[in-house]
């Protein structure tokens, strides 16, 4: 097999990026950023990793790169990257679905600890030197609704039974029943406000497509208890964000625990950040001091397939857009 050129789209001085050196040899290497550098690469790429998770950028490069046989993502959402073109392209495309699923799950027992034990509030009486005794709830026993049942919601639930939380889920194709060893039910998408309707704590853990675009709507919220709270870890786009202010500001739910928003960055004036029953943090949450090693392992992973001719891991199905 002739030596492999790699494009990455990617800074070349980025620290992570000195792990390409663990690639099997030879390989014929070449990074970079720059629009005219990547144009000049790109019709000579048999690979592409698209390093910079700046999925515009691949767009401009990818009717370029005619002989690319395979594309790597170092993020999970790939929305972004899913011109037409390359969707009905015959290239594959992976990327590293999995690879943050434990700091995530441990983010989602994070928030639900966060409201459960009334954190915010003993944070303000420490602040204010202010001795106050208060009445928090134990989440052994309470039921965490999954939406979106993949790696990340399965690791999420996961710890959640760990801690004796009930565990129930819904996934777009149907489980035999038992067997799931940690979620008692499965639900379907048409039964998601049953769901809604039984858990205390709803994490949202699903990808951006045209399917799960405000899959968590008015009627959604309405569907949830008071004193539930919803945790959205996938993409900002399955929840409608007007409706979700409306329902936090009439104590409609409990709170909500935000990582991942329609706009990013949030806008500074956005009503999120006034709400006391909110916890906020910008897209980060799988942010480990290791997060861009342990994307670039993956690749490293499947590189080696690729040149050994094995099957992938973390295939996309470009269509489906997960």
């Amino acid at each position: 097999m002739p030596v492999p050129r790699v494009l990455v789209i990617g800074n070349p001085e980025a620290a992570h990026f000195r792990l390409l050196h663990e690639l099997p040899q030879p390989t014929d290497l070449h990074i970079g950023i720059d629009p005219d550098f990547l144009a000049r690469e790109a019709p000579s790429a048999d690979i592409v990793l698209l390093g910079n998770f700046d999925g515009g950028l691949f767009k401009t490069v990818w009717p370029l790169a005619t002989r690319a046989r395979w594309v790597h993502s170092l993020a999970a959402g790939v929305e972004g990257m899913l011109s037409p073109e390359f969707v009905a392209s015959p290239v594959p495309l992976t990327n590293a679905r999995g690879v943050f699923a434990e700091a995530l799950g441990e983010y989602a027992i994070a928030a639900v600890l966060h409201f459960a034990k009334n954190i915010p509030l003993m944070t303000r009486n420490q602040r204010s030197h202010q001795w106050e005794s208060l009445t928090v709830e134990m989440v052994r026993g309470k039921t965490l609704g999954v939406v979106g049942y993949g790696g990340i919601g399965r690791e999420a639930a996961r710890l959640a039974a760990a801690i004796g939380m009930r565990v129930i889920a819904l996934r777009r194709k149907p489980a035999e029943p038992g067997t799931d060893r940690i979620a008692e039910r499965i639900y379907t998408p048409s039964e998601l406000h049953d769901l809604l309707a039984a858990s205390d704590y709803v994490l949202m853990a699903m990808p951006a497509t045209a399917e799960t675009w405000h899959i968590i709507g008015a009627a959604e919220l309405r569907a949830m208890k008071p004193e539930a709270v919803l945790i959205n870890i996938g993409r900002g786009s399955s929840v409608d964000e007007a409706a979700l202010v409306e329902a936090l500001r009439e104590k409609r739910i409990r709170g909500a625990a935000l990582d991942v928003f329609e706009t990013e960055p949030l806008p500074p004036d956005d009503p999120l950040f006034t709400l006391d029953n909110v916890l906020l943090s910008a897209h980060s949450a799988d942010r480990t001091v290791d997060w861009l090693e342990r994307a670039m392992r993956m690749f490293i992973e499947n590189y080696g397939r690729f040149v050994r001719g094995e099957p992938l891991l973390n295939v996309v199905d470009k269509r489906a857009g997960y």
